[in-house]
């Protein structure tokens, strides 16, 4: 990935991290409280209708109630006792008398049980009882309000005009009449007086209904405000207007809004298209006396100005948003632009050092915050990086040379030593074991001293600064040459087991591990091997420290060659008490083949190897004498497919003068 590509990737996501909250969180926080704002707007209008329509409800309940009562004071009253006195022709002149029928249609005498009454008449004067009048809705054909008065039935005739969404029917005209009748029972007899008012274009109750609805109300507009009376789908006496000066008398109710209302007798309380525009609405089924559905009252107000109003809401909203973000974003950018140039000129600047050009930097930045001090560190680290490749490169040009010779009497060396090693292998198998000792050691010894000789002239001919930046290396040369003596003389103990070379000291067994795995680091890796260490504090032990670290090394280099490309290598270390003695136990796991039960016995045999021409066989042997030496024991366990575990256990204190070695079982 190139820098450009870099800056691209840093620009967009910082870019991306602030606008993120402003493009598009914020529209969609906007766009949730809007729908939820539209949602409570709209419930509010529901609710208003809901309030308004049960209004309705009560004003007609209140007039049947003030019908029953006046009819019930006319058939109490001293002058409709009088009048029954004088006969029926003074009876039907009272009950003909404007000022006695008031809003009241017509009043009618007849006995409770007349057979030749309508149907309606005869059902609510059973409802009437001696002390409270009854009062209900009924729909009374051409003919019986013809019968009533013959005006009533020219009156309640409606020509039907064809509706938008109105159900499909047969009929041209509605000539039915719904009338509210009152009863009330005449003292003293088995007659009851009934009353009855036409609704059929009763545009009082209706303007009256509507006036004590919205006159007062300063939400909604009077003039928008509507109320309706139909006779099933019929609207027999309205307030909406069909044109400017014509009421919408014989227009009828969407399909819809019926099939819910009349079919299913529940309130319609939403939006709905009346006549030719869209109004908040709401319905209620009306029954007549016998409690069959007959037809609905119905109370609305215009919609459009409120989804004006809403709208307009919006659009501000809307409008407001765009104004922030046209006004935020580009001084969001210019700021920005503040972060972006250190960045990019410290990015240029890393593009020149790559090629070869150290002499590059960014030099001074406008920015006084962490990103320039970024930029003021990054140039000093710069200036460094440029003094050491200079000491560097003074340095290699005169250590290459001398690197190279010593590197190849390093060689020559160890290609000696090799077949030298090779050479014992084959011959120890034919002498004793002392002369096989003794010719490995003088053959290693010379090769050491010529290793000890050059390092020293290697020493003298470097600078100092050169010493210091090789003091690792040289000290891990001159250790490891100190080893292999140290090695050598352990082969001479091997063969005299009670003479012991160097004295014991107090030994952190974790410090060893991690020398160990130092210097057997390139064979794990050239093996691709995993190394795990679980440690447990555990004190220290006696032993001689390069003895414990000869051991640990040869195991885990057999444990590498015994998982060849990749494994896992465990050591695990912690205290443990064997035969009452306190001592440290070492676990070395591998994760290879295994070794065969009918060698197990054998790994520790002088000149035994699993790994047929590669070794001497010599290195489990030598330590097991060095681990006995301390008074401590070495244990092997495998598992075919599985892996091997070695386990040396070293007791705390030197047991080897007032204890022999513990044995294995």
């Amino acid at each position: 990935m190139g820098p450009l590509t870099i800056r691209r990737s840093v620009r967009l996501r910082l870019l991306t991290l602030a606008l993120l909250p402003l493009v598009v969180l914020l529209p969609v926080l906007l766009g949730v409280t809007m729908w939820r704002w539209i949602d409570k707007y709209d419930d509010l209008l529901i609710s208003k209708v809901a309030s308004d329509l049960r209004i309705a409800e009560q004003y007609f309940t209140a007039i049947e109630v003030t019908h029953a009562t006046e009819v019930q004071a006319l058939a109490r009253s001293v002058a409709f006792a009088e009048a029954r006195a004088q006969g029926p022709e003074a009876v039907i002149t009272l009950l003909t008398n404007d000022e006695v029928t008031g809003d009241l249609d017509f009043l009618v005498l007849q006995a409770r049980d007349e057979p030749a009454a309508p149907e309606p008449f005869r059902t609510v004067a059973a409802l009437a009882s001696t002390d409270t009048p009854s009062a209900g809705l009924a729909l009374l054909t051409a003919d019986d309000l013809l019968a009533v008065g013959p005006q009533l039935s020219e009156r309640a005739r409606l020509d039907l005009v064809p509706t938008e969404a109105a159900r499909v029917i047969d009929k041209t005209a509605e000539t039915r009449g719904m009338v509210m009748l009152v009863t009330s029972p005449v003292p003293q007899s088995d007659q009851v007086l009934i009353g009855g008012r036409l609704l059929n274009r009763d545009l009082n109750i209706i303007d009256t209904m509507n006036a004590l609805i919205y006159r007062e109300r300063q939400d909604i507009d009077a003039r928008t405000g509507t109320t309706t009376l139909f006779l099933e789908d019929v609207r027999i006496s309205t307030n909406v207007r069909l044109f400017e000066d014509e009421r919408a008398l014989g227009t009828r109710v969407s399909e819809v809004v019926f099939d819910q209302v009349m079919g299913r007798g529940e309130p319609w309380l939403d939006r709905a298209f009346v006549v030719n525009e869209w109004y908040v609405s709401g319905y209620v089924p009306l029954t007549d006396i016998s409690g069959s559905r007959i037809g609905m009252l119905y109370t609305g107000f215009l919609e459009e100005p409120f989804s004006t109003q809403r709208n307009a809401t919006i659009l501000w909203l809307l409008s407001s948003f765009l104004v922030v973000l046209a006004v935020t974003v580009p001084l969001f950018l210019r700021l920005a632009q503040g972060i972006f140039a250190p960045l990019e000129k410290m990015s240029a600047t890393m593009t020149h050092v790559e090629k070869g050009a150290l002499e590059a930097r960014i030099g001074h930045v406008d920015a006084q915050d962490e990103i320039g001090e970024v930029a003021q560190h990054l140039d000093r680290l710069l200036d460094q990086v440029q003094e050491r490749d200079a000491e560097l490169r003074h340095a290699a040009e005169n250590l290459n040379d001398l690197v190279d010779k010593r590197t190849a009497e390093l060689r020559e060396a160890s290609k000696k030593l090799e077949a030298t090693f090779a050479q014992l292998v084959m011959s120890e198998k034919l002498a004793s074991i002392g002369e096989i000792t003794a010719g490995v050691a003088h053959e290693i010894n010379n090769p050491v001293a010529v290793i000890q000789g050059n390092l020293e002239i290697l020493r003298a001919s470097l600078s100092l600064e050169a010493q210091e930046d090789l003091q690792m290396e040289l000290d891990l040369i001159d250790a490891q040459t100190h080893r292999i003596n140290t090695i050598v003389g352990k082969l001479l103990d091997f063969t005299r087991p009670g003479e012991l070379s160097d004295a014991t000291t107090s030994v952190d067994v974790l410090k060893v591990v991690e020398d160990t795995l130092v210097l057997v680091a390139s064979d794990l890796r050239k093996h691709n091997i995993e190394v795990i260490v679980d440690h447990a504090p555990t004190p220290g032990i006696h032993t001689v420290e390069t003895e414990l670290q000869q051991v640990l090394v040869n195991l885990a280099i057999n444990a590498a060659q015994a998982m060849g490309d990749g494994g896992m290598l465990t050591i695990k270390t912690g205290p443990e008490e064997r035969d009452g003695v306190a001592g440290v136990l070492i676990s070395v796991a591998d994760t290879g083949l295994g070794i065969p039960k009918d060698k197990l016995d054998h790994v520790f045999d002088p000149f035994f190897s699993t790994k047929l021409s590669e070794g001497s066989g010599l290195g489990l042997s030598i330590s097991q004498a060095l681990i006995r030496r301390t008074g401590g024991l070495i244990t092997v366990r495998s598992t075919i497919g599985r892996g091997t575990t070695f386990f040396v256990w070293c007791p705390v204190q030197n047991n080897l003068s007032d204890k022999t070695a513990i044995t294995s079982t």
